[in-house]
């Protein structure tokens, strides 16, 4: 059944709903190795001996750090998308307390 009020609507248009973060970082280290991955988001777990599970380790405690994981996820899978919201974002910089 669907939903009448279109409430499924952003899923379907969310690219990274339904994916983990240890699917991103699993992706994002199979597409760019590990090297790679350090290069575009420079944190320790990346440049030192990195795994799997301890990378998740520091993303999940690192707000900022994992915020740059799923922009870097987008743009080197979903590049339109991180395009989109790119702007959206540049849009609704500076100016607080508007929608």
């Amino acid at each position: 059944m669907s939903d009448e009020t279109g409430a499924s609507a952003p899923r379907d248009d969310d690219p990274l709903h339904g994916v983990t973060l240890r699917m991103m970082v699993e992706r994002l280290s199979e597409r760019l190795g590990w090297e790679g991955l350090a290069e575009k988001v420079p944190v320790r777990c990346f440049e030192n001996d990195p795994s799997v599970d301890s990378s998740l380790k520091f993303l999940r405690r690192t707000p900022w750090a994992r915020e740059k994981v799923e922009l870097l996820y987008l743009y080197t899978f979903h590049p339109k998308k991180a395009r989109e919201l790119a702007v959206k974002r540049r849009r609704g910089a500076g100016r607080p307390g508007r929608d």
